[in-house]
């Protein structure tokens, strides 16, 4: 879907949780019932086994975040909550398109995914699959433009996010090394 950049009603939530089963359902069954709207949702385990980072893109102007946030500290097996303004955030998605590509359109195509940075994933007669790792920002581009060669399939796999580190500490550690 294009535009899946987040406008100003969105609001990226990394959520720490314990790496159990049901948890993501009681986290997601939480939004629904409440009647906030999930724009973005991505979850896998973190450097401890025991813990999972869920990564929610929410639609603010549904539930305002801070009623957001407590109904999620309501919950048993959350850890923490970090807010994540954009300036203060690296955020990634990763894109996966069939795009139709016979032979006369192919090689344009193919230039487009590499100046963005893409890879050619797999070849067909009519179509290539395309695969972009970046930022909202750069799928959102890519992917319009893909649209006018016509795109036959495409997923995203949802935003992860993870906060700045602080330059201070860094400029500190660099001092010493």
């Amino acid at each position: 879907m294009a535009g899946t950049s987040p406008a100003a009603g969105y609001h990226t939530l990394v959520v720490l949780v314990e790496n159990k089963p049901g948890v993501l359902a009681r986290v997601s069954s939480l939004f629904a019932r409440r009647g906030f709207n999930i724009h973005s949702l991505a979850v896998a385990p973190t450097e401890d086994d025991r813990l999972s980072r869920i990564t929610i893109v929410a639609d603010t102007e549904s539930a305002p975040l801070e009623q957001i946030t407590k109904q999620l500290y309501k919950l048993v097996n959350v850890v923490k909550i970090n807010e994540l303004a954009p300036g203060d955030a690296i955020e990634r998605e990763l894109l996966l398109a069939t795009v139709k590509a016979p032979p006369d359109t192919r090689t344009q195509v193919i230039e487009l995914t590499q100046i963005f940075g893409g890879k050619v994933m797999n070849v067909g007669a009519q179509e290539l699959m395309v695969s972009l790792a970046g930022t909202p920002s750069k799928l959102d581009d890519f992917e319009e433009l893909l649209r006018t060669f016509g795109i036959s399939a495409i997923q995203r796999s949802g935003r992860v996010a993870l906060p700045r580190l602080d330059r201070a500490q860094a400029a500190g550690l660099r001092s010493v090394c």
